[in-house]
């Protein structure tokens, strides 16, 4: 598709042809015991799950339903969340962004209709699509740093060239696969990959997310390596158009930890 065919996708004000909402999942500060940020997870008019509404994402309609997600988690969180600092995380497809500062707008006036400062935004994309044009994410990146919202790598360790991606790219913060954390606590080869990440990390002054928690045993020893950030059912599970009750949030996490 030309790039002037996805610019007049984003504007010809057709609507998508499938129905879809927004699920929200938080991450968790475990050093502060906070609400870091919520991830917006696309979901279907009833629950359903992603694949459900992706599987009808033809590429004739990428543009449009990239955006389309956008639009709809941030008027979202704008009517849910109240005036703090909690970040919305979002996810994007790269080939659905031509010129990132004209991309961004609609995203702008969203935020601006519902009152939400923009630099709440973070903006994440997956290492699992095999991304070829890695100056074009760059110049996506840099953008995004320029607007002041924040940029991450998700999916760090899977799908394709993970440590090349983070050379060139350098966002600001890394979401470490899932895979490479289930049963940590059990797994010294996955604790001394962890522990790799984690140097890098240290170095370039990123930040770290564990996603797809499940246990204590894999919070402990991720937090005992240095991880502080935490998203994961362990701690509460997606909500459709909803924030989710964290009432537990003490109990799955004890005061040990949260002193770290």
């Amino acid at each position: 598709m030309t790039s002037k065919l996805s610019c007049q996708g984003c504007r010809d004000g057709s609507e998508l042809p499938f129905a879809f909402t927004m699920a929200f999942q938080p991450i968790l500060d475990l050093s502060q015991a906070r609400i870091w940020g919520y991830e917006a997870l696309v979901r279907g008019p009833e629950g359903q799950g992603a694949g459900h509404v992706l599987n009808q994402v033809t590429p004739e309609l990428t543009y449009k339903f990239d955006q389309a997600c956008r639009v709809r988690a941030i008027e979202l969180f704008g009517r849910l969340s109240g005036p703090d600092d909690t970040r919305l995380s979002i996810n994007f497809m790269p080939k659905a962004v031509y010129e990132p500062a004209a991309c961004i707008r609609a995203s702008l006036g969203a935020a601006a209709r519902v009152g939400l400062n923009p630099r709440r935004l973070m903006f994440e994309f997956t290492e699992q699509e095999h991304i070829t044009d890695t100056a074009h994410i760059s110049k996506i990146v840099a953008e995004y740093k320029r607007q002041g919202f924040m940029t991450a790598l998700d999916d760090f360790g899977a799908g394709y060239a993970g440590l090349n991606l983070l050379a060139n790219l350098q966002t600001d913060l890394i979401k470490i696969d899932m895979e490479l954390i289930r049963d940590i606590h059990t797994d010294r080869v996955r604790q001394s990959i962890v522990a790799g990440v984690m140097t890098i990390a240290r170095a370039l002054d990123i930040q770290v997310i564990a996603e797809g928690i499940e246990c204590e045993g894999e919070m402990t020893t991720l937090r005992a390596a240095g991880v502080n950030l935490f998203q994961g059912y362990y701690f509460a599970k997606p909500q459709v158009e909803a924030l989710p009750d964290i009432a537990g949030f003490a109990n799955a996490a004890p005061e040990t930890v949260l002193r770290a």
